[in-house]
Formats: structure tokens, sequence, C-alpha cells
């Protein structure tokens, strides 16, 4: 429930906003700074609520409502005023080097005619002030000139203490400090006559309700829009599916919604080699006939057994077993040699000859053993020796050291060392050659490449053991050349495993494939195959599921969006302000404005009219007639006074009486409503700045009058139009608007600059300066009789007459009137009004004689006036 004690409309939205979504607060605050929300702001608030609902990359930043956006802003000390404005930069055809001044109390009334730069200066306060609505600041569009954002100084003061000037600069929103100054003017007026030209009343802050859900209405569209579009961009294959309805992948893409996790789906997309072999073995199947292909299955198990046995046969040769016990072999062959060579060495160490032990040498001494044990010593142990022992190839007698020699060398041919020797190397050898004999030849194995095509991995796998075996082969045999001891490289996993494993499964596919011969049996390999091809399809489905998780978020949000732009919160916001705004003392303000303005001309009064949108709607209705329609009642000068009273109604709620700027408030208003106006606005004046810009002379004129019977100070300000541009601002009223005293202290002022022309011998100068001083002196006593002898009885072209001034007439004398028609005379003998005697050429009057018809004419005005206070 919102409270609404002792709460000023704004305050009441100011503590409502913050429960609102971003989006609503920062459109508040432009509906507060710049009156409503026109389209880009609602694009801008159609991207601010989506990103409030977490839309990523959206760069736009909600400003939320604050205190300082207030349309009467309380200052530190109280209310703001006006000083002036100047420096002036691309603001219609305004010039630059120009200061319109205020007068810091009271009254300041700027005059001047159609396009002479009044409304320039007008929309320069609307838009760094506050205004219902503020018409943009063109440069000049005559002249071309100036490029980029209107700008000015603006004097101000706080409370009457000058503070330093605002060097504004327009970027479409009211300054936060000149916002407590008011404008009002035609188009402002407008905000209190809608629906038909209806005169609807709608207080201070009562209208922001309304314009926000107008602001919600909008971006409502936007969303419902951006709905339709999502819907449409559904792809079709969520439509039309391509994937079966109870597979896996089936039931997650039919079942799709904005928080569906997807890591299952991505999961099932990957696919084993088996997997994708068994999809297109399925797929074949299953469009021919399954018993043959269960014939073809079983065929293709018995060859992979086949190659199975034959792998095994080969890689057995290069076995780790294999391998171990070829190494091994050569070790010990190594080894035991070099033991057998350490005998030898022992044995032979006095041998003359090279090679003795190796293997001629040893032929040699196994011949001469059996020529010994034959024929030579048939009956002795070979070798013989002793003192009867001849060499068995020279026939020559041993010497005791051949003898030693021959029994060392038959030492060293019995015993062990030699013989392990011997066998190690015939070990080696035979395993060598065995090793020799296990060719590796890819080429070998012709189911490989079929292999290939229906199992990658395991084909993958045999390529990969055949190749470690070449390697192992040829590690092998180096090492028998060398007799180094190589690391052998591990076999990649045991392929004859593998194979056999898939002819078990070829075997159970075939048993498969036989059952599909039934109903039942087809229908699970065909679900299986469904499976499959589901899976596979993923590649392309996977994205689009990817993107329709992305289309059902957008959706979602849309949505979510949308049930914030409902307007039942701004519509209880808006009865809140209207029962605390529409108050008795509310309405006894209204009435009060209205009788001051139309007295009891315009029988008004404000009743609740329904609603609109966020707020409700009170509208002026007649007294004597509810149900007539106010727009064809009133006049355009009543329903203006009905604005105007609304403004100010208004104005006497706020807390500080800050100043008011009105722009021709009467323009559309006859004298009797003129003159209302103008007794309100003095009144007004009293209490606070006004400023008044104006072109409507007697209106102008209504004000002067006002203001000093009451003594409210008032100042008169003029704008002209030069060659500079517009706005030339010049103290005071023209001529025609002067009053009486203002004239005589200019004509003093013409007639001491005409001296000087005299003086300086400028007869042309002077003598154009004297005619035009004569003829403004004549219109002043013709203004005189107007204002002083007559009171102000009646005006030329005023339609009324002050008939309470009559009395003060008859203190009009003959001596008064010759006086007058003295001074005027002499006025119209020297007035280029009149075209002289061509054969006269008379002199001009000295310039003492100009300054002495100024005295008699103030001189006549004063003894005037003197007699008139007699009068009561």
């Amino acid at each position: 429930m919102i409270s609404t004690i002792s709460k000023s409309p704004y305050e009441m939205i100011l503590e409502w906003s913050p429960t609102r979504p971003l989006w609503q607060q920062d459109a508040l605050k432009r509906i507060v700074t710049q009156g409503r929300v026109g389209p880009s702001d609602v694009d801008d608030l159609f991207q601010l609520c989506l990103k409030g609902q977490g839309k990523t990359g959206i760069i736009l930043e909600a400003v939320p409502l604050s205190e300082a956006d207030r349309l009467t802003r309380i200052t530190a000390g109280g209310a703001v005023s006006l000083r002036s404005i100047s420096n002036v930069k691309r603001a219609n055809r305004l010039a630059s080097d120009q200061t319109l001044p205020f007068a810091p109390t009271g009254l300041t009334i700027i005059y001047g005619d159609n396009g002479v730069g009044k409304s320039g200066y007008a929309r320069i306060l609307k838009r760094a002030c506050r205004a219902r609505f503020s018409t943009p600041i063109l440069p000049d569009a005559i002249e071309g000139r100036g490029v980029g954002a209107a700008s000015a100084t603006i004097a101000w003061a706080d409370e009457g203490v000058d503070c330093p000037p605002v060097q504004w600069t327009d970027d479409g929103t009211p300054h936060p400090v000149l916002c407590a100054v008011s404008v009002f003017d035609r188009e402002s007026a407008t905000v209190h006559v809608r629906d038909q030209n209806e005169v609807f009343f709608r207080p201070f802050g009562l209208d922001i309700p309304d314009e926000l859900a107008a602001a919600c209405l909008a971006v409502k569209e936007k969303l419902t829009l951006e709905r339709d579009r999502l819907n449409k961009a559904r792809d079709p294959v969520f439509q039309m599916p391509t994937f079966s309805q109870t597979s896996k992948v089936g039931r997650i893409m039919g079942s799709l919604r904005a928080d569906t996790d997807l890591a299952p789906l991505r999961a099932l997309a990957t696919m084993s080699g088996e997997e994708l072999e068994r999809l297109a073995r399925l797929s074949e199947d299953l469009a021919g006939d399954p018993v043959k292909a269960a014939a073809i299955e079983r065929a293709w198990a018995t060859s992979l057994d086949r190659f199975a046995t034959d792998i095994e046969v080969i890689l057995a040769e290069t076995s780790n077993d294999a391998m171990a016990a070829l190494l091994t072999a050569i070790t010990e062959a190594r080894d035991k040699r070099t033991a057998a060579q350490m005998a030898a060495d022992a044995a032979f160490s006095t041998a003359f000859l090279v090679g003795v032990g190796e293997g001629p040498w040893r032929a040699l001494w196994e011949a001469a053993r059996r020529y010994s044990t034959e024929a030579a010593y048939p009956e002795k142990a070979f070798p013989v020796v002793g003192d009867d022992a001849a060499c068995l190839l020279c026939q020559q007698p041993l010497n005791p050291e051949s003898q030693a020699r021959m029994i060392a060398f038959e030492a060293f041919i019995t015993t062990d060392t030699e013989r392990h020797a011997l066998e190690a190397e015939a070990a080696r050898d035979k395993a060598v050659d065995r090793l020799t004999a296990a060719t590796v030849r890819f080429a070998s194995f012709q189911h490989l490449g079929q292999l290939g095509i229906r199992a990658p991995e395991a084909a993958k796998l045999t390529r990969r053991s055949l190749a470690v075996a070449r390697v192992r082969r040829s590690l092998g045999l180096t090492a028998a050349r060398d007799g180094s001891a190589p690391t052998m490289p591990p076999m990649p996993g045991v392929v004859s495993v593998v194979l056999r494993d898939l002819a078990a499964r070829a075997r159970e596919y075939a048993d498969e494939l036989t059952l599909a011969a039934s109903a039942e049996g087809r229908a699970r390999l065909e679900t299986e195959c469904d499976e499959l091809r589901d899976r596979k399809a993923l590649n392309a489905l996977l994205p689009k599921a990817v993107a329709e998780i992305v289309r059902l978020n957008d959706l979602d949000r849309v949505d979510r969006c949308i049930t914030e732009t409902t307007t039942h919160a701004v519509t209880r916001l808006g009865s809140a302000i209207a029962d605390e705004v529409i108050t008795p003392r509310v309405r006894d303000r209204f009435q009060e404005e209205i009788q001051k303005l139309a007295a009891s001309r315009v029988r008004v009064d404000i009743v609740r009219n329904g609603g609109r949108f966020g707020s409700p709607q009170y509208q002026v209705r007649l007294f004597a007639n509810a149900k007539a329609k106010v727009h064809s009642i009133l006049s355009e000068g009543e329903q203006t006074c009905v604005a105007l009273a609304v403004f100010l109604t208004e104005l006497a709620m706020a807390d500080r009486p800050s100043t008011l700027v009105f722009d021709d408030p009467v323009s559309s208003l006859d004298h009797r409503w003129r003159q209302k106006v103008a007794e309100r606005l003095v009144e007004e004046a009293q209490t606070r700045q006004i400023i008044l810009f104006t072109h409507d002379l007697v209106f102008l004129n209504d004000l002067q009058t006002l203001a000093s019977r009451v003594a409210v100070p008032h100042k008169d300000v003029s704008l002209i139009q030069s060659a500079q541009g517009a706005g030339i601002v010049r103290e005071g009223l023209p001529w025609v608007g002067q009053r009486i005293l203002e004239r005589i202290d200019n004509l003093e002022k013409e007639a001491r600059a005409a001296r000087d022309l005299f003086d300086a011998q400028d007869d042309e100068g002077y003598a154009t300066a004297v005619a035009t001083f004569y003829n403004r002196l004549r219109s002043t006593w013709e203004r005189a009789l107007e204002d002083v002898a007559f009171c102000n009885v009646i005006h030329r072209h005023r339609d009324y007459i002050n008939a309470k001034e009559l009395k003060k007439v008859v203190v009009l004398q003959p001596a008064d009137i010759i006086a007058w028609e003295a001074g005027f005379k002499i006025c119209c003998d020297i007035t280029d009004a009149h075209d002289p005697s061509r054969g006269r050429n008379a002199a001009c009057p000295p310039p003492a004689d100009l300054l002495k018809h100024v005295q008699d004419l103030n001189t006549w005005i004063r003894l005037l006036k003197e007699r008139q206070k007699h009068i009561v």
C-alpha cells in the first residue's frame, strides 16, 4: 500500500520508482525530464527491458529517476530566480553578443514585434527550465548559420543570492537547477486539453503515471512483435521431424525447453567407428534379406577366426617371449665365446702363427688327430709325445718345447668352455634363422582391407601390431649381427583376442539377423538402427537444438518482459496520487484561480472522469450541465484561462516560489480576459519573479499600470531585429510603447545629442536630428493629451472606457488648452511630416529651444497631475 501522508505527487513517484523494473525507472526519468517518451525512447526502453531479463550484448544502461529530476526543485536556499541570458549560440537567428536581463524581483516584460527573437529566448527557457512541451531549437534556418546544439549562459540566483552562471547546452533535458523555473505558453496549455478537445485537469505529477502507462503499452507492442518474430523463427525440423519420436535423440529434441540441458545430446553425438559400422550394416542388411546377411556375417566370423590364427603365428616370432629368448641366446653366445677366448689365449700364448685355435686351425688339428689314431700311432692317445715321438706333419722329432705345446693344444680343445661356446652359438644361430624366416608382409593378410571398412579400430590395431612386429624383427636381426641389446617397442594389444571378439559379435549379429525374420526381432533391430541414425544426424540436429534453446530463452525472456508491461501497478500509483492531489484544498485553489481569471463568467469544477491507462483523469466540467462538452461551450480564450488556472494551481502546491515564465499568454484573449490575466500575473509578481514575453501593447500597458498601482517592481526590455540578427536587446520599450515620463527623459537625451551636432557644425545632421526630435515631441504632446489630460479614460484602439478616471478630466482649464496648442503647433511647424515652403527655407531652432520645449511639456504634465491629485 502506497503511503500518501504529507507527500507531494513527485515524492510519491520517487518513493514508488525503486519498486519498478529498471527500465520503468528510466522511463520515469525521461517522462519527468522530457514530458513524454518518443519513438527513440521506446526503442531504448525496449532494449533496457530485455537487458533487465538477462539479454546480453546491450550497452545501454538504465538511469533511474532521482531527486534531482524534480519538476519543481527545492534548492539549498529556496526559490530559483533568473538574472539574464547571454552568449547565445545556434539558437534560431538570435544574435550571440546580446544579454537579455531580468529584474531580480517583480515583473520583467520583454516586448517585441513578430520575428524579433521573443520565441527564440522563450524556447531556450523552455528547454533549459521546465515546460510541459519544449519545442526543439534549430540553428538559423534562413541564413544557414551554426552547426550543433544550442547553448547559452544563464545567470541565476538561489533565494536572491547570485550563483555561478549555468553554461547551458541543449541536450534535450531540463537543467537540474533551472528546472525549478516553470514556463507556460499556448503549447503548455494543451496538456489540459485532450480527448476530442475536452478540457482535462492534469495537476502536478498526475500525468506522469499516464505517460508511464503509455510507455509500457508502447514497449509491450514492440515486445509482442518480437514474440511473433520468434514464434515464426522456429526451425521446420521441429514441426516436421526428421528424427524418430521414440529414440533418445528424438525424445530430447521433441521436448526442448528454455532450460533443457543439452549435455546428454552432445554425449550422444559422439559415435565410435564400430557404432558407425553397425549403423551402416544395419541400414544395408535391413534393406535387404536378413537371412542372406546372416550367412555373410557367419562367413565373415569364420574368416576372422582364421585371420586371428594366422596373425598369432606371425606375431609369435616377435612376441615378448620370443624376442626375450633371442636376446638371451645372443647374450649367452657372446658371453660363452668370451670365456672360451680367454681359455684359448692361455693355451696358445706360445704360438708363433696367427689364427691358432680358430676354425681352420681346428680342422687341421682334428685331421692330425685322425691321422695319429688311425695310422701313425693307433695304439697311443693323441697327442703322442715322448722321446720317440715325431711331428705328424713334418716327421721331425719333437723337442720338449714342442711336446708341451702339443699337450696344451689338446687341453684347450677338450675343455668345457669351448664346447659351451659352440653350443650357445648354435642355439643363437637357430633363433636367428627362425627370425629371419619370419617375414612380416601386410599383403599376406587379404582380409585386412575389409577389416578396415567394417572395424576400423581393429584394423588400426592389427596394422600397428604388424608394424611393431616388423620393427622388433629388424632390431632382433641387428642385435644378432652386432651383439647390441636394443629396447623392444611394446605391442599395442593382443590382436587375436580383438579379432576373435569381432568374430563372436559377427556370429551374434548373424543370430540377430536370423531372428529378424520375425516381426519382433526386426522391430528390435529397426529401433537400434533408428537410435544410431538419429545419433549420426546430430551433426546437423545439434546446432538446430542450440538455436532452438536460444530462441526459447529469448521467447521466455520476452514473455517475462511482457508481464512487466502490465499497468496495474501504474494505475494504483495514479489513483494514490489522485487521492492525495485532488483534495478540497486543491479544488478550492482551482476555484480561486478561476474566479480571479474569469470571475463568474466560467463556472467550472473538477470531477473524476474515469481513467486512462495508468492514471485516473479529472475533467473540467460546467457546474450548470455536467454532461455538456466543455470545448463546445467555452471559447478559446476561456479555455486558455482554465489552463492558466490549472497551471497556477499546480505551482501553488510547490514548496518554493521559483520564477514563472509566460510566453504570449493572452494571444487569444480579448480585453476582458487580458485584464484579468494581467491582474493575476501582477498579483503573482508580488511573491515571485515573473518573466513575460509579449507583442501586445495593450496587455503591456495593463501590466505596467497594475504593477505601478500595487508598487510591484517591473522592468521593460525590448527586442528588435537588425543586420546582426534577431534578439537585439534594448533597455525599456520602443518609442510607441514608452510611457510619458520615459519619453520626456529620452527627448532630453536627444536634445543634448542634437546640441553636440550643432556644436560640431554638422548642419545636415543637426537638421535631421531636429526633425526627428520634433516628430517625437509632437507624438508625446498627443500621448500627454490621452494619458494625462484625459487620464487614460479613452485609449486609441482600446475597446473599453476607463470611466472611473473621468472625474479627473474636470481639472483641465483654458490655459492648459492654450499651452497644449502652443506646444503642439511648434512641433507641427518644425516636423518633417509637413512640407515647408520652398521659398521660406526657415532655419532650425537653436539647441536651447529643444530643451525648453521639452520642459514646457514636462511642466504642463506636472501641473495637471498636481491638480488631479486633489480630485477624490
